[in-house]
C-alpha cells in the first residue's frame, strides 16, 4: 500500500509544481508581527524551544486560512507541489527529497533504517537527544563524544570512534544546544571519510540562519549521507510539523518502505503554509536580522553579567552560569521564563531561545536586578 501510495503522489499534482503565492512587504514592526499572531496561553517568557518569535509568515498564515477549508481532503497535490518546491530551492531531484513531520520524523525513519542490522551509533554530547531515544529502542548502541573545549563536535574524535559496527553518524550543524557551526570544507571531509563505513545523519535544523552551505548536495549522490532539514526554525512553522529528508533516491525509497504514508504525514493547511512560507522571502531575511540583532544584544550583556558565552549562529545563546553571583533559576522561576536546564553539569552550561529585541532585554534586566 505504501508503495502504491508513494506512486500515486509522484503521478498527481506535479503538474501544479509552479503553484505559488505572491510575495509582498510582510514587515510592518516588531511589534505588529509578533502581537498580531500571538496568543500563547504560557505567561511570562517563553524562550525554551528556539521558536521563531515572528512566524509564521504571513504568507503562510494566508495559507493556513485558505487551506483550512480544504483540510477534508488529502494533499494529493500540494504534497507533490511543496517536494517540487524543495527540490527546486536545494537545487536536487524531486526523487532525492522526502516529506515528514518535522525533520523529527526523517531522524526517526533514518534510525529505523539504521538499525536493521544491530550495531552501534555516535553521538557528540550535548547534541540535540531526542532522536536518539529511537535508535536505542531500536537496538543501536549509543557511543557519545564530548564536544571540544570551544563546544564544537570533536570531528577527529568521532572518526576515531568509528567501529565495523557503526551504523550511523549523527552530525549536528549548526549544533544544537552550543550553537556552534563547522565550517563546509572541514565538515565534507570528515562526512566523506565516515560514510565509507556507516550512514551519516547531517541534521541541519538551524543551516539558514549560518553563512555556511547545506550538504544536501553530497545527499543527493551519496547513498550513506542523509540531510534532514525542517520549516520549524527560521521559517516560524514548529508547531505545523513541516520537515523534509534529502537523499539518494535508492535511500528516499528505502526510507518510504518504513514510513507508514509516504509524503503523507503533513497535513493539507501545513503543506500549504510550507509552500507559502519558500516565498515569503522578506520574512526570511528579516527574521534572520532581528534574531540576529537580539542574539548579539543578548550575549554581549550576558558576558557583562559574567557569564562564559559560546559564539552563536544559531537563534539560541549557549552560556555558562558558573560565576554568575546570583540563583539562574530561581530568576527563571520567580519571573516565569521557560528557559531550559543545565546540558553540562561541569562548567553549569544552559541554552535561552533568542525571542524578540523586547523579550530579550526583560530576560536581561530580571537578571540584573539586585
Amino acid at each position: 500500500m505504501a508503495t502504491n501510495r508513494r506512486a500515486l503522489l509522484k503521478q498527481i499534482g506535479l503538474g501544479i509544481a509552479g503553484i505559488g503565492f505572491s510575495t509582498q512587504e510582510t514587515f510592518a514592526s516588531d511589534q505588529e508581527l509578533f502581537g498580531d499572531f500571538q496568543a500563547d496561553p504560557i505567561p511570562g517568557l517563553r524562550l525554551s524551544s528556539n521558536e521563531n518569535p515572528y512566524g509564521p509568515s504571513p504568507l503562510a498564515r494566508q495559507a493556513f486560512a485558505k487551506y483550512s477549508n480544504a483540510s477534508n481532503r488529502y494533499s494529493w497535490t500540494l504534497g507533490p507541489a511543496l517536494i517540487a518546491a524543495i527540490a527546486k530551492k536545494t537545487a536536487v531531484a524531486t526523487e532525492n527529497v522526502l516529506l515528514g513531520a518535522g525533520s523529527t520524523e526523517i531522524l526517526d525513519l533514518v534510525c529505523k533504517l539504521a538499525a536493521s542490522e544491530k550495531g552501534n551509533f555516535i553521538v557528540g554530547f550535548p547534541s540535540y537527544p531526542y532522536w536518539s531515544i529511537t535508535a536505542e529502542t531500536a537496538g543501536l548502541r549509543k557511543l557519545t563524544v564530548p564536544l571540544t573545549t570551544d563546544k564544537k563536535l570533536d570531528l577527529p574524535a568521532m572518526q576515531k570512534a568509528i567501529t565495523p559496527e557503526t551504523r550511523l553518524i549523527y552530525v549536528c550543524n549548526p549544533n544544537n544546544p552550543s550553537g556552534t557551526v563547522h565550517k563546509r570544507n572541514d565538515l565534507e571531509q570528515f562526512v566523506l571519510e565516515a560514510s565509507k563505513t556507516a550512514i551519516v545523519l547531517i541534521d541541519e535544523a538551524y543551516i539558514d540562519f549560518s553563512t555556511e552551505k547545506s550538504m544536501v548536495d553530497l545527499a543527493a549522490k551519496n547513498d550513506n549521507i542523509i540531510v534532514a532539514r525542517t520549516f520549524s526554525k527560521i521559517y516560524g512553522l514548529a508547531g505545523a510539523r513541516v520537515g523534509f529528508g534529502v537523499a539518494t533516491k535508492k535511500r528516499i525509497e528505502q526510507l518510504s518502505e518504513i514510513q507508514s504514508w509516504p509524503n503523507g504525514s503533513t497535513s493539507v493547511a501545513s503543506t500549504a503554509a510550507a509552500l507559502a512560507s519558500l516565498n515569503d522571502l522578506k520574512f526570511v531575511q528579516d527574521s534572520y536580522r532581528l534574531i540576529s540583532e537580539a542574539r548579539a544584544y543578548t550575549i554581549k550583556e550576558l558576558e557583562k553579567l559574567g557569564m562564559i558565552v559560546i559564539p552563536s549562529t544559531t537563534s539560541f545563546i549557549y552560556f555558562s552560569i558558573q560565576h554568575f553571583k546570583k540563583d539562574y533559576f530561581k530568576i527563571l522561576e520567580t519571573n516565569k521564563i521557560e528557559g531550559t536546564g543545565l546540558y553540562e553539569k561541569e562548567g553549569k552550561w544552559t541554552r535561552i531561545t533568542v525571542g524578540t529585541m523586547k523579550e530579550m532585554q526583560r530576560f536581561i534586566n530580571y537578571l540584573q536586578v539586585k
